[in-house]
């Protein structure tokens, strides 16, 4: 577990390397499977959700994830709007993902029917690594081809 101390000046000192270090560094840490936990200086107050939090955040590609109205409604909603949110929604939506990314990839035997129905229906595949998006004409196109060749795989000699 590697400790980093956040001074009241915003600087942030990775105890394991005695050295101050940037937010990047301590992302691209944590990318490579570091787990981190970040103190306050002088209280020792846990922040490593406000900094988990901000490097999500101030990642420039991040912010189109978002859309500003949504953004704008998170404001208003206030600290127990937004704990709940994310505290259910988001929690449930994570998981929901993970799984089918986990089921998705058990059917080998069809993979590109899996990739369309998946990437169609995946709000988080921008951010997890997925699929890009298309245009729900190609999915639906995508999806009646893999549809018919799953038919010709399917049927039953005739009798």
């Amino acid at each position: 577990m590697v400790i980093v101390k956040k001074y009241g000046n915003r600087r942030l000192y990775d105890t394991e390397d005695s050295k101050y270090v940037t937010l990047a560094e301590i992302a691209a840490k944590i990318r490579a499977g570091a787990s981190v936990r970040v103190l306050d200086a002088k209280t020792n107050e846990d922040l490593t959700a406000q900094l988990l939090t901000q490097i999500i955040f101030e990642d420039r590609d991040t912010a189109r994830l978002l859309p500003v109205p949504l953004l704008l409604q998170l404001v208003r909603m206030g600290d127990d709007g937004l704990a709940e949110f994310f505290g259910r929604y988001v929690s449930w939506a994570m998981d929901a993902y993970l799984q089918a990314r986990q089921n998705m990839s058990a059917l080998p035997a069809i993979p590109s029917f899996a990739h369309a129905a998946f990437g169609a229906m995946n709000p988080f595949a921008a951010f997890m690594g997925g699929a890009p998006a298309t245009s729900p004409a190609d999915e639906l196109a995508a999806l009646r081809r893999e549809v018919d060749e799953l038919k010709k795989t399917v049927r039953k000699p005739p009798r």
